[in-house]
C-alpha cells in the first residue's frame, strides 16, 4: 500500500511502488491535469509540485515521495475560479494547443512560492526544463511576470523584449 497526500487529501493506493507518480495521479486518482508528454522527463507536460519542488511526475516512482505532499494543477483553481497564474495565462493567451500549460503553471507556481519577484534570468532558468511545442514561451513568460509584478526586460535601444500589446508574442 502506498500513502500519498495529493492536493491536501490523503490516499492509500494499492499499486506497485515503482509506478510513476503520473500514472497514480491519472489512473488511480483521476486527476488529468498533468499530461504524458515524452515519458523521459524532457518536456515537462507532467510537472507537479512534490513538497516545494517541481518534478517530472513521469519519472518519479510513488515510493520515492514519502510523506511529501503532492500538488497538481487541479489544486490551483477551477474553470469558474481560476488561480492567479491561470488567469494570467488566459489573459496573455499563453496557451495555443494547451498541452504543456498545466506543467508550465505548476513549474511557475513552485518558483513564485519561493521567489515572488524573480529576475528575468531567474525566471528563464527556472522555466527552461519545460517545453512548449507551439512556441508560446514569450507569452508564458509574460503571464508569469504579470503575476510576479516584474517588468518585461528591455533590449538595447529601449525596446521591450516582447510585443507591446497584451498577448503579443
Amino acid at each position: 500500500m502506498i500513502k500519498l497526500t495529493v492536493n491536501g487529501a490523503s490516499h492509500q493506493l494499492d499499486i506497485d511502488p515503482s509506478t510513476p507518480l503520473l500514472y497514480a495521479l491519472r489512473d488511480e486518482l483521476h486527476l488529468h491535469g498533468a499530461k504524458f508528454g515524452c515519458g523521459l522527463g524532457q518536456c515537462g507536460a507532467c510537472t507537479v509540485i512534490v513538497g516545494d519542488r517541481p518534478v517530472f511526475s513521469c519519472l518519479m516512482p510513488v515510493a520515492s515521495i514519502g510523506s511529501r505532499p503532492v500538488r497538481t494543477i487541479e489544486n490551483l483553481g477551477t474553470a469558474d475560479r481560476p488561480g492567479s497564474l491561470q488567469k494570467a495565462f488566459i489573459e496573455h493567451q499563453a496557451a495555443q494547443c494547451g498541452y504543456c500549460i498545466a506543467g508550465m503553471i505548476m513549474r511557475a507556481q513552485a518558483l513564485l512560492e519561493v521567489n515572488a519577484h524573480p529576475t528575468d534570468a531567474e525566471l528563464r532558468a527556472h522555466m527552461e526544463p519545460n517545453l512548449c511545442r507551439c512556441g508560446t514561451h514569450m507569452r508564458i513568460l509574460a503571464a508569469i511576470r504579470a503575476v510576479a509584478g516584474t517588468p518585461r526586460p528591455v533590449r538595447p535601444g529601449g525596446v521591450k523584449a516582447e510585443g507591446n500589446q497584451k498577448g503579443a508574442q
